[in-house]
Order: C-alpha cells, then structure tokens, then sequence
C-alpha cells in the first residue's frame, strides 16, 4: 500500500514541460539527429539520438521556442519555423533525475544545406552530452539498432509526406 501511495504521490507533482522539436530535413529529405551520450547523472551510460529541440520558457509560445531552438542548437535564425506537424505527450527522466511529462510539438524545417552547423550558442549540458550529430536517410532510420526519439520517427515522417511508408 505504501508504494502505490507513493506511486500516486510522484504523478501528482510530475513537472510538465512544454517542448518544441525540429524535424530538420535537408533537400535530401535526410533527417538531422544529435547523439547524446551520457556519462553521469541520472542517465549515465545511456546514448540516443534525438531531434533538436528543447523545453518551452514560461514567456513563449511553441512556435517561439522552435524558432529559439533552431538557432542555439543549430545557428539558423529564422521567422518561421515552419507548421506544427506532430504532437506527443511523453514521460521521461532528465539528467537531473526528475521525471517530466513533456507536451512535445514538432515543426518541420527544411534547410539548403546539411552544412549549417553552429555549437557557439549552447549550454554547458548540450556540450558536454550531445557528442555529435549525422544526417540521416530513410533507409539509414529504418534500418538502425540504435536507440532514436522519437522510438516512430520514420513513421511521423511518413504519415506527414516527407518519407514514403515504410511499409512499402
């Protein structure tokens, strides 16, 4: 009895964080993820790739904070980050230990050139965790054993046009 009053303790004061995601996609249509690599805290010993992106600050909207994101993870500065094409609700644990539940909103952005590449703007945390970041084909995401968030993302790509099902 005492662990499900916890249990029920810890969803009451869950934290919500509001987050924007880029899909960046090249005229490759090749999708921009940056590994992270965990070698302390809460997650240590965990790597992954994700889609850039981060939490919303209390000030902005989703689309602000896309807008944010895009140019301190990546160095575009930009008007519009392009439409909201997906949306998840995700709990997760951060490198701090806290479990969040994340109201993730996804904006396509499509770029010239898979080139554009700026680290000058990123935090302590994002240098130390996100060791490095690759361009990646349909076929090259399907067709990986490691680990990718969103666990569907060649899915999302296909249900919003940019990538054929992979059922086909």
């Amino acid at each position: 009895m005492a662990a499900l009053r916890e249990l029920a303790y810890h969803e009451v004061i869950m934290r919500e964080r509001p987050s924007s995601r880029l899909l960046v996609l090249d005229r490759l249509d090749r999708v921009l993820l940056f590994k992270f690599e965990h070698k302390r805290g809460s997650l240590a010993g965990q790597s992954f790739w994700a889609t850039p992106g981060g939490g919303v600050d209390p000030s902005e909207s989703y689309v602000q904070a896309a807008r944010r994101e895009l140019f301190e993870e990546i160095g575009l500065l930009i008007d519009d980050p392009g439409p909201e094409v997906d949306r998840r609700i995700v709990t997760f644990q951060t490198p701090e230990g806290e479990t969040v539940r994340a109201d993730e909103r996804f904006f396509l952005v499509r770029v010239e050139a898979a080139q554009l590449f700026s680290t000058e703007r990123w935090s302590g945390l994002e240098r130390e965790v996100m060791t490095t970041h690759r361009w990646w084909s349909a076929v090259e995401l399907r067709s990986t054993a490691e680990q990718v968030w969103p666990e569907n993302l060649p899915d999302v790509l296909a249900r919003i046009g940019v990538w054929a099902d992979s059922s086909d």
